[in-house]
């Protein structure tokens, strides 16, 4: 008997449909030789410091520092406290049986580091020794299931994929576990002060711009403006100068031709500049970019994206989700435009599918060294029925951006007009030329609102334009804005570098806070442990966060750039690095933050909530 493993039942019912097996048993679907059998996500999870023997919280138990780590039966809460979940040993039980029996194990959770770690911590503390498969696909149609079935691979081509994982789980409770105890014992055990690799540098970072915003103080400038008119066509200029004071504004103010003195009096025009410049499309969707654009249009949660995203792949409707990848291979390419024209009678893309039809498809998300476990998100082509708004507008963004990311570039014309009256100004407009991909959805770039993507007029040099209008306009400095779940997942993506280029960004992805299947959870832990709040789309810290911020700010456990590191090796060991030299490397760092934890115990007391 061949058996397969999911990673949920739903997952396992779906293989089980694709080759007609129909009997269900307690636990797994059999039939025509295969047993389908699952995990309910995490069945197993590193062992808490009490089964290696720290029991209660004491300083002279830090840092606890495991010489093996143990797995243990994931637990549920009871009035008796923490016990094992006897669902969770039931499923594991039937599948010890079935891997007893099995001629053939086929291991077909999600193809990623969590899902290779939910069944090599099954499959390890069964103690199974027989050699298994791996099902490695990125869709779940019916197409892509019999083709992954065709070309299974060696269990042992992911070993660098659990090492990775396994590294990851470790130094999660390693740094959460310690920092945790070390901080709260320091506040004299008055409450739990949850600490965490990821989660503490990311409070740190939406702390760091609330205490910014708030302690800022808007200062104000002036400048002069003014409207002029060509033929007709009216357009504004603003002065290239500032001014603290308003009573120098207010003297060069004077010198602007008088408005009322007529004509030929008025503005001169020094210099006209106009240039075309290419805006290439976007890139293919990955899980963290839909995330920022879900919560950018339609205010969706980092959360709430990747449920919606997991159903629409679970549903056969799209590739699967969880991937930091935006580029897809050659092979994957060659589908693409059956995949256009399948949306020619779309009401919405229907006239960017037929436009594409007839083109070159641009080639910019096609790089197959930049394709990492799984490719950008994609449609598999599945036809959609009667789904939710929201599945709708997810789906519909991923449809429109890879119209978009096929499509021609968007051509603009910059104009910058400089202009002498008293003083030097400067008009700038952006006309766009040829919408390229920016017909697709019709979006309206995000500084479409400035002045700098006015239509302008045509001029000539040393030309004389009247003046209908001048104007003292005062203005202020604003702070940085808060972070929002978009911001935030943007900021993530580089530790908190501010890099608008998306290709650079891109590049930088190994050495972010977490990785794009995990930023959601890091989100949620911080509003479950009262770190934050969401306040309209903002994310707001608690005075909690905003206690426990102010204790760790100076720390290495606080510093972004830091547990970038940490993320870029737990990628390099995939590739095959060192497992014991990070090992090591987490032990010291484990260390050291403890000790900085534990000699803060004066300011904490006074700063952590009672």
């Amino acid at each position: 008997m061949k058996i397969v493993i999911a990673e949920k039942p739903s997952v396992a019912r779906e293989l089980a449909k694709v080759f007609g097996a129909t009997t269900k048993r307690d636990g797994y679907i059999e039939g025509k030789g295969y047993s389908f059998t699952w995990a309910f996500g995490h069945l197993l999870q590193l062992a808490p410091p009490q089964e290696y023997g720290f029991i209660g919280w004491r300083r002279q138990h830090l840092p606890m520092l495991p010489k093996k780590f143990k797995l243990s039966v994931r637990k549920i809460k009871t009035k008796d406290g923490l016990i094992e979940d006897p669902s969770v040993r039931k499923q594991l039980d039937i599948i010890k049986k079935l891997f007893d029996e099995a001629t053939e194990i086929i291991v077909a959770t999600d193809a990623g580091r969590e899902g290779e770690l939910i069944f090599r911590y099954i499959y390890y503390y069964l103690k199974c020794k027989k050699p298994f498969k791996r099902l490695w696909i990125s869709s779940q149609t019916d197409e892509a299931i019999k083709e992954g079935f065709r070309n299974l691979k060696p269990g042992t081509d992911y070993d660098t994929l659990f090492n990775s994982a396994h590294c990851r789980s470790e130094s999660d409770w390693l740094v959460g576990m310690n920092a945790t105890q070390a901080l709260s014992i320091a506040a004299g055990n008055r409450t739990v002060l949850s600490l965490g690799r990821v989660q503490t540098p990311t409070l740190a970072m939406i702390c760091a711009r609330y205490i910014e915003s708030k302690n800022f103080v808007p200062k104000l400038f002036y400048q002069l403006s003014i409207l002029l008119d060509k033929d007709g066509q009216q357009f504004k200029a603003m002065s290239v100068a500032s001014f603290d004071k308003k009573e120098d504004a207010e003297a060069l103010f004077e010198k602007i031709q008088d408005v009322n003195s007529g004509f030929p009096l008025g503005a001169l025009i020094k210099d006209v500049e106009s240039k075309p410049r290419k805006e290439p499309p976007p890139l293919l969707h990955d899980l963290s970019s839909i995330q920022q654009e879900a919560n950018k249009k339609k205010g969706y949660t980092a959360d709430q994206t990747l449920s919606i995203l997991q159903s629409l792949y679970e549903g056969k409707l799209i590739s699967y989700p969880r991937t930091g990848s935006r580029y897809i291979g050659d092979d994957v390419f060659a589908g693409i435009p059956k995949l256009i024209d399948q949306l020619k009678g779309h009401p919405d893309f229907g006239k960017s599918a037929e436009f594409l039809s007839t083109v070159p498809l641009n080639k910019r998300s096609v790089n197959a060294k930049k394709v990492t476990d799984h490719h950008a998100i994609l449609p598999t082509g599945e036809v959609p029925y009667h789904l939710s708004s929201d599945k709708q507008a997810v789906y519909d963004m991923i449809v429109g951006r890879m119209l978009e990311a096929f499509h021609k570039e968007c051509i603009k014309e910059l104009t910058k007009i400089t202009i002498e009256s008293g003083s030097e100004f400067v008009a700038n407009g952006t006309v766009i030329r040829a919408a390229g991909w920016r017909s697709v959805l019709n979006d309206p770039e995000e500084d479409s609102k400035s002045e700098e993507s006015l239509s302008l007029p045509k001029v000539k040099k040393e030309e004389l334009l009247p003046i209908l209008e001048k104007a003292l306009v005062e203005k202020q400095t604003k702070p940085k804005p808060l972070y929002n779940e978009a911001s935030l997942l943007k900021a993530l993506e580089t530790s908190g570098k501010e890099i608008e280029d998306e290709e650079l960004r891109y590049a930088m992805k190994d050495s972010g806070l977490g990785t794009p299947a995990t930023r959601a959870s890091i989100i949620e832990t911080l509003i479950t442990r009262e770190y934050i709040r969401r306040e309209k789309r903002n994310l707001v810290p608690s005075d909690k966060g905003l206690a426990v911020y102010e204790v760790v700010k100076d720390q290495m456990i606080a510093q972004a750039e830091l547990t970038g590191q940490w993320e870029k090796r737990l990628e390099e060991i995939r590739s095959g690095a060192s497992v014991s030299e990070f090992k090591e490397e987490i032990t010291t760092y484990t260390r050291t933050i403890t000790e900085q934890l534990l000699a803060c115990g004066v300011s904490i007391m006074e700063k952590s909530p009672a």
